[in-house]
């Protein structure tokens, strides 16, 4: 008999969305993971009664309306879920105490940047437009197609194909350039300072933001992930714990199973990894099987820069502050080696399960490089002294605004990129994989990244490292695409049902 067992690297969300998908489809799947919890970089911690979240900011597909919205219900991921529409994405507070509001309703935007800088009307008149016109753009959860015809085929003609043209290759540092308004220059310098971030990403989020399809669920990050792994279970889907990948079982050109790094091997009948792309071409398969165009991404390191995340569990309940506020300095602040010239504070007031009553989790986080951390480690006092410093450099200056903020502060949690690759095994400690660029972008859609390797038979991959631009939905996505693939090269019909 034909084997229908699949082996899963990786419990996170691409992992277990391919899990949960095999099993909807009749495949006998099993899912190893290196941690002792399921979701990956979906995750948070406990710390003295509070809870810091690592990952979930806002959830594009929290709109019944929307595509995306089903796909989460199939995963049950949402299920009795609260969901929280904050009324701005977040806010700008300039050195002269001028403060820039993006507003999630776009009328409440455009009005508010009209008034802020009436000379650029035009701009402002032709962004905020771009942003209702893609409202009507919901991701292809089916598989990815070509953006356009998504769109027409799901909502008919509408006027997102100039929006595309015109905004496809250009970056959000280019489109800072266009305000006359010094303000509006800075504000748009700062908000979105990634290299080349493309403007089509920022306009499709503060879509979203305005169609309600991008809220918080309350719960955060771990919640999120369990729920999509119950409904794993309860498809009669197996994973394993603590089960560190060494490496992927080949014979004769075809992949049979995998072995642990206790020695424990399993073979099945295809093996997906939703684990690390670097540690899968180059360790679990041992450099024998490669993609040109990975390879080149790897030299290039495209990736979204790893972070250092400060974490504070405060007797406040900062209910009086924006939910995200980057402040720009005065004076420059150092963390990681480098001077920061802002700083963005955001807070969790609005989700009590995170906090006990009355005090809230707060969290800055600042770009880092890899590089910088791996070498402080070699020295354990050093690189503590440098956690320490972090969050000392980030509680002074809250305190500078928040006066007696400082005091209030109980618990002090410091995660740099060596923690993320020590829970999550991510090359470089990337929280995203590659980073989304004006080159990259359409890659999302024509498919053009490999999701198997040239020579090897009975093997693919899913997640962040062969999907650029990262975040959860792409890796929910990516694992429902995979189980479509599956399935057409098994002639069977794709199904899914929610739960």
């Amino acid at each position: 008999m034909e084997d229908k067992s699949i082996l899963i690297i990786g419990g996170g969300i691409a992992g277990l969305a391919a899990g949960v998908y095999g099993q909807m489809n009749g495949y006998r799947t099993t899912i190893f993971e290196m941690h002792t919890l399921p979701g990956g970089l979906c995750t948070s911690w406990q710390r003295k009664g509070y809870v810091f979240d690592g990952c979930i900011h806002w959830l594009v597909g929290t709109n019944p309306q929307y595509a995306t919205y089903g796909m989460w219900q199939e995963l049950g991921a949402l299920k009795n879920v609260e969901i929280v529409n904050h009324g701005e994405f977040t806010c700008i507070e300039n050195t002269d105490g001028r403060v820039f509001h993006m507003y999630s309703d776009v009328d409440k935007l455009e009005k508010h940047m009209l008034e802020l800088a009436p000379v650029d009307e035009k701009v402002i008149k032709e962004f905020c437009g771009a942003i209702r016109s893609m409202g009507g753009f919901d991701l292809p959860i089916d598989g990815p197609k070509n953006p356009l015809e998504a769109v027409k085929g799901a909502f008919g003609m509408l006027p997102v194909g100039p929006i595309f043209l015109k905004y496809g290759k250009m970056s959000t540092q280019k489109f800072a350039e266009k305000f006359k308004d010094p303000f509006m220059k800075t504000v748009w310098g700062t908000m979105f300072d990634m290299p080349d971030f493309p403007m089509i990403g920022l306009l499709s989020t503060l879509a979203w933001q305005n169609k309600k399809d991008a809220g918080y669920p309350i719960g955060g990050s771990l919640p999120f992930a369990k729920s999509i792994e119950k409904r794993y279970r309860d498809l009669g889907g197996e994973m394993y714990y603590g089960a560190r990948v060494e490496r992927i079982l080949v014979e004769n050109d075809k992949a049979v199973g995998v072995e642990l790094t206790d020695g424990r091997k399993f073979r099945g009948g295809r093996v997906i990894s939703a684990a690390d792309g670097f540690a899968t071409v180059n360790k679990m398969l041992g450099g024998r099987y490669r993609a040109p165009l990975l390879d080149e991404y790897f030299r290039k390191s495209e990736i979204f820069e790893p972070l250092v995340m400060v974490s504070l569990g405060v007797k406040r309940s900062m209910t009086d502050q924006p939910h995200v506020n980057i402040k720009l300095l005065e004076k420059p602040i150092v963390i990681a080696g480098e001077e920061r010239k802002f700083m963005q504070v955001k807070h969790y007031a609005y989700d009590p399960t995170l906090a006990p009553e009355g005090k809230t989790v707060v969290m800055a986080m600042f770009s880092t490089h890899y590089d910088y951390w791996k070498k402080l480690a070699e020295d354990p006092e050093r690189y503590d002294a440098e956690k320490k410093q972090a969050a000392l450099a980030v509680i002074s200056e809250i305190d500078r605004y928040l006066p007696g903020f400082e005091k209030d502060v109980e618990v002090v949690d410091v995660a740099t990129p060596l923690t993320t690759e020590r829970y999550t095994g991510n090359w470089q400690g990337s929280f995203e994989g590659w980073r989304l660029t004006t080159e990259n972008m359409t890659m999302m859609f024509n498919g053009k990244f490999p999701h198997t390797l040239p020579g090897l038979e009975n093997f693919y991959m899913v997640g962040q490292w062969v999907e650029p631009g990262g975040g959860l939905p792409t890796a929910g996505m990516s694992g429902r695409a995979m189980m479509q693939k599956i399935c057409k090269e098994d002639g069977k019909k794709f199904v899914t049902r929610r739960n």
